[in-house]
Order: C-alpha cells, then sequence, then structure tokens
C-alpha cells in the first residue's frame, strides 16, 4: 500500500507513534510518505520506503497566524495525486482530519488535474486532542465534524474510545488499535548497560527514571517530590529525559530539595532505547494519560513504572505485577511504593521480568501493526 502519514513532528506521544508505524510500515514492503512541517525527529532520512514532504506555509501580512490547516490539506493533496496513495492516515485530530477532508474532496473533484478517485483517510485519536483541546468550545464543533466525516477512526486504548463517544457524541467505528513498541530494539542489553550506566549511577545507586515533554499534564514536578523521597531513603539518581515548559520549576524544585546534584537533566534524546534500559524504575504521575507509551517503552526495556491509575494505563500496567498504580498527586505513597520495591531485589526482578513479558505478549509490532495493515484493507474495501 502507498500510505500518507500526517503527525505533530515534535516531542510527543502521537508524534512518536505516528513516526514508528511509518517506519514498521516501510520495513514491511508498504510506501511510506511523511507529510508534515518538518521531518519527525525519530526519522533518520535514510530508512528504506520513506519519503519526506514538507509542509510550507506563506507569510503574507493580512495572515496574522499563517493558515497552515489549509497548506497542509494542499499538499496532502499534491502527494496524493503525485505518488497515488491509496490511503491518508492522520495523528491527533486537530487540524489534521479537517486537513484530510479537505484534501480528500479536492482529489474527489478532480481539481489536482488528475483523474477523479477515492482518497479515504483515517483518524487516529492519541489523547489530549479529545480530552483537552478539543474539548474547548472553540474546537469541539470542528474536531467532531473531522472525526464524523474521517473513513475510519482509531483510538490508542479503550478508555479514550469511550470518552470520545461521550463527550463528542459519536456512535459510530471507533477501532482501538493500543500503542506499540519495537521489543528487539527496547531491550536491555547487558553488555550496554554494564558501559553506560556508570555515566549516571554508582553501582551502590538506584537510578530512577522519567521521561515526557515536561508539559503541566506530565507532572514533572511530583516526580522530583516523589524522587527526593527516595533519595532521603538510600543512594539513588534520577534521568529526566525530556524538555518543556515545566523544566525550570522543576529545577527550582530540586534545588529546594537539595537533589540538584543527583538528577541528570538530559533534555531531548534521539536514542532513548539506549537510556532506559539503564533504569530500576520509571516514574509516570501523569495527570492524564490516553495509554502511556513512555511506560510501554520503558516497560520493554525491563523497567517497571511507578504511574498513575487513569486514562488508558491500566489496560497497560497491572497493579503490582508489572507496575505499580497510585492516585494522581499522591507522592507519598508513590514514593513508599517505590522504596519498598527497590528494597526488594527479589520482587523487583519479577516486576522486571513481567513488564518485559506484557510488552512482548501484548503490544509488540508483530502484534499490533497487522492489525493497523487489516484496518487500512477495511477501510479501502468499503470506500472502493
Amino acid at each position: 500500500m502507498k500510505i500518507g502519514i500526517t503527525c505533530y513532528p515534535t516531542y510527543g506521544g502521537s508524534g512518536v507513534v505516528a513516526t514508528e508505524l511509518g517506519i514498521e510500515l516501510a520495513s514491511r514492503g508498504h510506501q511510506v510518505h511523511f507529510i508534515t512541517s518538518s521531518q519527525p525527529f525519530r526519522l533518520n532520512g535514510r530508512e528504506t520506503n520513506i519519503h519526506f514532504h514538507e509542509v510550507s506555509v506563506a507569510t503574507y501580512p493580512l495572515f496574522e497566524y499563517p493558515p497552515y490547516d489549509l497548506a497542509l490539506a494542499t499538499r496532502m493533496a499534491e502527494v496524493a495525486d503525485f505518488y497515488s496513495l491509496d490511503l491518508l492516515h492522520v495523528h491527533y485530530a486537530i487540524p489534521h482530519s479537517v486537513s484530510a477532508l479537505l484534501a480528500s474532496q479536492m482529489i474527489a473533484s478532480n481539481s489536482m488535474g488528475s483523474r477523479r478517485r477515492n482518497l479515504p483517510f483515517i483518524t487516529t485519536l492519541h489523547g489530549t486532542d479529545i480530552t483537552l483541546v478539543g474539548l474547548d468550545p472553540s474546537y469541539l464543533p470542528i474536531t467532531r465534524f473531522g472525526i464524523q466525516q474521517s473513513h475510519g477512526v482509531t483510538a490508542i486504548s479503550a478508555h479514550l474510545a469511550e470518552r470520545t463517544r461521550e463527550a463528542f457524541g459519536i456512535d459510530g467505528e471507533i477501532e482501538v488499535i493500543r500503542n506499540f513498541v519495537n521489543c528487539d530494539l527496547y531491550v536491555r542489553r547487558p553488555e550496554l548497560v554494564a558501559e553506560m550506566r556508570p555515566r549516571f549511577a554508582n553501582d551502590d545507586e538506584k537510578l530512577l527514571v522519567h521521561l515526557s515533554n515536561f508539559r503541566p499534564v506530565k507532572r514533572v514536578l511530583d516526580v522530583i517530590e516523589v524522587f527526593a523521597r527516595v533519595a532521603r531513603s538510600m543512594p539513588a539518581r534520577l534521568m529526566l529525559i525530556g524538555d518543556g515548559p515545566d523544566r525550570s520549576a522543576a529545577e527550582h524544585l530540586a534545588l529546594r530539595h537539595g537533589v540538584q546534584d543527583r538528577i541528570h537533566f538530559l533534555g531531548k534524546q534521539d536514542d532513548v532505547h539506549e537510556l532506559l534500559p539503564l533504569a530500576d524504575l520509571m516514574l509516570m504521575p501523569s495527570q492524564m494519560e490516553s495509554f502511556g507509551l513512555a511506560a510501554l517503552e520503558a516497560m520493554s526495556c525491563s523497567v517497571p513504572a511507578i504511574a498513575t491509575r487513569v486514562g488508558g494505563v491500566p489496560e497497560l500496567i497491572d497493579h503490582e505485577e508489572s507496575g505499580l498504580l497510585y492516585e494522581i498527586g499522591d507522592v507519598e505513597s508513590m514514593a513508599a511504593g517505590a522504596i519498598a520495591l527497590l528494597n526488594d531485589p527479589a520482587r523487583l526482578a519479577a516486576m522486571s521480568e513481567a513488564s518485559r513479558r506484557t510488552a512482548v505478549e501484548r503490544f509488540s509490532t508483530e502484534s499490533i501493526i497487522p492489525r493497523y495493515e487489516d484496518y487500512y484493507r477495511r477501510v479501502l474495501e468499503r470506500n472502493a
């Protein structure tokens, strides 16, 4: 198949999932065309069967805000026409689903100068496009419209699918296809751990990790609070992977607790699959997670997560088996749980094995990518 993929190319879950999906599809022989404002950060530009098409927006004095959604629709239609794409797959409803709808209509009306044909598009819902941005009165009607007009809709968790039906009154099909991880790439390799871990922690120290875009919803300040309590109880260090608006506040809080010299602020990293296996525990105390991709990537590396019982996280983590779940903001319980687990090597080892097993058996690319392929075929067949 020839598939066009649009996503936000920045450091965030929806962009990561879309990019990894494109890479996996290309490895299975499909031709993948990324149509985005810049090259997705997890692409290196050398992948086979992957093409990148930049969306450029012309500036004009009349436009206070350049109309990116219209430029995107035009570029989608151009690429679809030139390369005879079979379908478009857009990630994050706003504004991508509406842009895809316009592109589909342009192709159907023969306005691109080629033959008139159907160009179905699929919208994948990732979370804040539904739970936060899409519910804003300024965007709710257009978000609902984009979802309703999509030829196929998927959600990354059953929780998100149900939330979408309730919040937007959607009674059509929403296919639940959960996030995935490449378990061959995200894996703990003892020789690499032995080489790299001393850069971040001594042999007698526990190493915790957090990975996010540091937005308020990720509650990175709770990460600092939990770690400060752990560090008072045992020798420990923390890796913070990512960057965003709450980084400065996290630095100030670390200073206040006197743990700034025990925290590695690593910023945005491309090779997180090499960093995650170094840790003993992941901290993910989010306000909301429609799935919890960062936790899944850690679990595939045999690193269990301390997380919040929100959204789709319970669909990923089995409490007391592959991780520990707590209520939002309960940093005392999270810290106590982390300390108890880190002080019990046998329990930690069992939970690490269960984390890896969960990733391999339920969320590997071998399990999930064929579901996307099957869904593509079903959408194409009913829109032939």
